[in-house]
C-alpha cells in the first residue's frame, strides 16, 4: 500500500482548519501533518514536515498566503492548493505566479476537496474549470502588459525541444482536459499521456500542469478564444 498523502493545512481561521482536517484525516490516503494560522507558520512547518500539499488560504495576517506559495514553491517539492472564498479573486492571480498549483473555494464540497488533494499530489494540478480560462486570460494578459507585449504572444524557444506528440499534449493540457480526456481525443492510452506530460514539463522546466497551461498561452501555442474541452 503506497504511503498516505501527507497535508498541510494554512489558514487564519481555526474552524476552517479543523473541518478541512476532519475530512481529510477520515480518507485513509491522506494525512493531515501539521496546521498554520498565518504565513510564517506554513512556510516552517511546509519546511519542516516535508508535506506533499499545502491548503493554504491566501488572506492571512501577517505572512500572506502569496508570499508563503512563493517560499514553500521554493523551497520545498509541496504542491499549494490556493484557498479564497470568491471564484475571482485578486490575490488568485499572484499566487499562480508564485507557484500555486490549483485553485479552490471554501465553498466546495466534502468531495471536491478530498479529490482536489489527491489529484494535485498526483501531478494532474488544474484549475477549477468553472474559472480556468478567465484566470489564464487575466494571466496572461498581465504578462504581456509587464514586458511590452501587450499585442501578442511572446514566443518560446524552449518549445523546440518538444515532439510533435508532446506539442499536441501541451495543447490539449491548455485546453483544460484531463489526462483521460487526452488519450481519447488522441487516441493513445492514458499512460501514453502522462508519459508525454512527464516529458514536457521536463523539457521546459515547469513545476507542474498549471505552469504549463500559462506557457501555452503566453507562447501563442493556444490563443485565448479557442475550442475548450
Amino acid at each position: 500500500m503506497p504511503d498516505p498523502i501527507r497535508v498541510l493545512i494554512a489558514d487564519d481561521q481555526a474552524l476552517v482548519r479543523d473541518g478541512f482536517s476532519m475530512i481529510l484525516g477520515a480518507q485513509p490516503d491522506l494525512v493531515v501533518v501539521g496546521e498554520a494560522a498565518d504565513g510564517a507558520q506554513a512556510i516552517q512547518a511546509a519546511t519542516e514536515l516535508r508535506p506533499d500539499v499545502v491548503l493554504m488560504d491566501v488572506r492571512m495576517p501577517d505572512v500572506d498566503g502569496i508570499q508563503a506559495t512563493e517560499a514553500i514553491c521554493r523551497d520545498t517539492a509541496a504542491k499549494v492548493l490556493v484557498l479564497t472564498t470568491f471564484d475571482i479573486d485578486e490575490y488568485v492571480y499572484d499566487a499562480l505566479r508564485a507557484g500555486a498549483s490549483g485553485f479552490l473555494l471554501k465553498d466546495m464540497r466534502r468531495d471536491e476537496l478530498v479529490d482536489a488533494v489527491r489529484v494535485v499530489a498526483n501531478g494532474e494540478a488544474l484549475l477549477a474549470p468553472s474559472v480556468t480560462r478567465r484566470l489564464i486570460a487575466d494571466v496572461v494578459g498581465r504578462s504581456r502588459a509587464a514586458t511590452g507585449t501587450r499585442h501578442g504572444p511572446r514566443p518560446d524557444d524552449r518549445l523546440t525541444a518538444l515532439t510533435a506528440r508532446e506539442t499536441e499534449t501541451l495543447r490539449q493540457v491548455a485546453r483544460g482536459l484531463s489526462n483521460a480526456e487526452i488519450a481519447a481525443e488522441l487516441f493513445v492510452t492514458e499512460h501514453t499521456v502522462k508519459t508525454h506530460v512527464s516529458s514536457v514539463l521536463s523539457k521546459l522546466g515547469l513545476r507542474d500542469r498549471v505552469q504549463a497551461v500559462v506557457l501555452a498561452y503566453e507562447s501563442g501555442l493556444v490563443q485565448p478564444g479557442e475550442p475548450q474541452g
